[in-house]
């Protein structure tokens, strides 16, 4: 059972499952083929499955929504609410689920030029989104619950045909692309296919549980800057045109600026130890299979 599953990354997650020979029922606002609605689920609880997951959230970074109280609660409410409506299902179920994934975010950890953080590290109180990522995954708690509990924390998806790389295409293969701020802030990353490849691994690793960070082994090392000018050499295009500090503020906001202009240096520790292989753990890499 998968929330969020008609979005970028439960798209591709979805296939994943299917070509893995699980089937996968979709909850979303409406009821549909392979689907039931919010509601349905709230009001009759969970449908016989093995595993839950949930990726639903309305996109932060939308440039088209300005920053304001009301896009703050879906925020939110689309984020915690969701959670909370999949824990309580579970919680009552007469068969409970054997997983129960949820998909949060790195801006958990305090961003810092320096620190290096694993999954082990603290956070989660000191901003706006550091809080949203504590109480999110604060409601898929489930005390005594025998489903297994395993949280990941994802960097930047990127991927073809949406998430960041879709914003950014345009502007870099027109020349006019170039790092946000200084460039120097760390830039956490993941391959939509990594992503989607922790997911499905959490799901099929019977003894998994804990929080797993959803980032590239490499992506400690990668700047907004080094990013720029990699997205660019993979277009064929300079990356000579920073957007200053100022225009990023006024574009999406003080408190979502944060996201751009300041970054963490995640490292992916348990994921590696759980025996995930990336796919992609190299930027050049990853950005040419965007591309191509």
């Amino acid at each position: 059972l998968l929330g969020g599953g008609t979005g970028f990354v439960g798209t591709a997650l979805t296939q994943l499952l299917r070509s893995r020979g699980h089937e996968v029922t979709h909850v979303s606002r409406q009821r549909g083929k392979d689907r039931i609605s919010w509601e349905e689920l709230s009001r009759s609880g969970l449908p016989p499955c093995d595993a839950v997951v949930n990726l639903a959230g309305e996109n932060v970074l939308n440039p088209f929504r300005r920053w304001g109280d009301a896009f703050c609660r879906e925020v939110i409410s689309s984020r915690v609410e969701t959670t909370r409506i999949m824990a309580k299902a579970i919680a009552d179920a007469e068969q409970p689920p054997h997983a129960w994934v949820l998909v949060t975010g790195v801006g958990y950890y305090r961003p810092s030029p320096t620190a290096e953080y694993t999954e082990d590290s603290p956070g989660g109180d000191f901003d706006f989104f550091s809080r949203l990522v504590s109480s999110w995954e604060a409601a898929a708690v489930i005390p005594g619950s025998p489903a297994r509990g395993v949280v990941v924390r994802s960097g930047v998806v990127l991927g073809r045909g949406g998430g960041a790389i879709s914003q950014m295409l345009w502007p870099f293969r027109l020349g006019l692309g170039g790092p946000l701020g200084s460039g120097l802030q760390p830039f956490p990353w993941i391959h939509i296919r990594d992503l989607a490849g922790i997911v499905c691994h959490a799901l099929e690793s019977e003894c998994l549980q804990g929080i797993l960070n959803g980032v590239s082994p490499s992506s400690p090392a990668t700047s907004s800057g080094i990013f720029a000018q990699e997205f660019a050499a993979a277009l064929g295009r300079p990356a000579l045109l920073p957007v200053p500090a100022w225009a990023v503020r006024a574009i999406f906001g003080a408190e979502r600026a944060i996201m751009l202009l300041e970054g963490q240096r995640v490292v992916p520790k348990h994921t590696l130890e759980s025996g995930y292989h990336f796919i992609f753990p190299e930027l050049s890499e990853a950005l040419k299979d965007i591309v191509a």
